[in-house]
């Protein structure tokens, strides 16, 4: 084969036929989470959802919330971690920019415009299109929410350590560390009086006592590599049966476990009751209610305990060993820690626990490893969690596309026989639900999927 050589000049041709322009090889998957999104009123409803933000005549025409909604979620299917990122994407690809609804001569939303959507649309708005795809899940017969594992991570905050300062005074750290020299007699101390100062002080990093001033909600603590950092608290809620998230809060980084478990208990609660009680979910879903909490032993306390068991959840919590105890005036609380502890040392509890670690750190490393938001690129809890949930959003919807079409993120479409085989297998899987509904009964969501329900559109 003769080698072939690039063009100096090249004249561009006057006409080009859009359908024929070359597309990549995640163009099948996007078209595919179109038509899920379409078939379920995703548009529709976040217009809806959304409308209140805007006003009905006054101003040029904005952005459609739909475009911003999906921009968020090619953030997770690309693995990209900041707002700037994924506009600088979505503008250089052609894919993307069809999966946006925009044509190849248009532009693309830029990272500006972004920001401006995410402050004017409020953080309930953004729950409340979390809730959206938990219902689309229900929808297609993916969510149980019987059995919730529940373990937190730590996201790296977009603030730096050297950056923190005095809560009382304001004073930087090099600055106390100089006023503290002086008090011990140094009168120009050099920076190897203040590192060796530094080096003998204990609880040098104290929340208490220091923050940063550019993130306040940013807390010191200790990340999984053994790096103090300025981080935050993501909790995940799995369904164990179908690994979807049914709940994400964002918490302070030195939030205990124990502390935490409860807002996260709450939210998944409340998130299950709305997806049971929607009209539109009723057929599909006979009882999504949470029964059983498993967890590991971090979040083992007297509290939690009790408090799980007068919620009437049971507890498959790993329990550390703190020898003998005093249970004296504690009645309640004995009952609920033997009880679990009953129940973690039988054939179902060690299987629970086997499978916790498994299921919940693969939702860990699809949103912040391979799905890029193990460094947060924005300040502020609320603005974390606006982005935070629609990321998760964006794992829930590949569990949905994973079931109806077998690949859950465009990056398994990059080998090229694989794109090709995408619309045969589609294909291969309609003609198996035809065969079932009308020769055999009908099967599981990955042979025979469920019927499209439309979701309402918000009041």
């Amino acid at each position: 084969m003769a080698m072939g050589k690039r063009q100096a000049e090249r004249q561009d041709d006057l006409w080009i036929v859009s359908a024929q322009l070359p597309q990549g090889p995640g163009h099948p998957f996007y078209r595919r989470l179109n038509q899920l999104l379409a078939a379920h009123g995703f548009d529709a409803f976040v217009e809806g959802l959304c409308q209140k933000f805007y006003h009905d005549s006054l101003g040029r025409p904005g952005i459609p919330p739909g475009v911003y909604f999906r921009m968020l979620l090619i953030g997770y299917f690309e693995g990209l971690d900041s707002e700037r990122g994924i506009a600088w994407r979505c503008a250089d690809s052609r894919t993307l920019g069809a999966f946006l609804g925009y044509g190849p001569t248009e532009e693309t939303p830029d990272h500006s415009s972004l920001s401006v959507i995410r402050n004017r649309i409020d953080l309930e708005t953004h729950e409340e299109v979390f809730g959206w795809v938990l219902k689309l899940l229900a929808a297609e017969g993916l969510l149980k929410g019987k059995t919730i594992g529940i373990d937190a991570t730590t996201l790296e905050a977009n603030a730096a350590m050297r950056s923190i300062v005095r809560k009382d005074t304001g004073a930087s750290y090099e600055a106390f560390l100089t006023g503290l020299a002086k008090a011990s007699g140094i009168a120009t101390p050099t920076r190897e009086d203040l590192a060796k100062l530094d080096r003998k002080r204990k609880n040098k990093a104290s929340n208490e006592a220091w923050e940063n001033p550019h993130d306040p909600d940013a807390k010191i603590t200790k990340m999984k590599d053994g790096r103090t950092h300025l981080a935050h608290k993501a909790e995940h809620a799995v369904d164990m049966d179908s690994q979807a998230i049914v709940a994400v809060t964002l918490q302070p980084a030195d939030r205990g476990d124990t502390t935490s478990l409860g807002e996260t208990v709450e939210a998944t609660v409340a998130n299950l009751l709305d997806v049971q009680n929607d009209p539109a979910t009723e057929a599909c879903v006979h009882k999504v209610a949470m029964e059983e909490v498993v967890a590991d032993k971090g979040y083992h306390s007297n509290a939690t305990m009790t408090e799980l068991a007068g919620m009437e959840i049971r507890s498959y919590v790993s329990e550390p060993g703190r020898g003998e105890r005093d249970w004296e005036g504690q009645a309640e609380a004995r009952q609920a820690v033997y009880a679990n502890r009953r129940r973690i040392r039988g054939s179902r509890g060690k299987r629970l626990m086997r499978k916790r670690g498994e299921v919940i750190e693969r939702t860990f490393a699809h949103c912040y490893e391979t799905g890029g938001m193990r460094r947060t690129h924005l300040r502020g809890s609320e603005n974390i969690l606006k982005r935070l949930l629609v990321h998760v959003a964006g794992f829930n919807l590949g569990l949905a596309m994973r079931a109806l079409v077998g690949i859950g993120k465009p990056r398994r479409m990059q080998d090229g026989l694989a794109a090709g085989f995408f619309d045969f297998l589609a294909g291969m899987r309609a003609l198996l639900g035809l065969f079932w509904r009308r020769w055999g009964r009908p099967g599981p969501l990955r042979t025979a999927p469920a019927p499209v329900i439309p979701l309402p559109a918000a009041a």
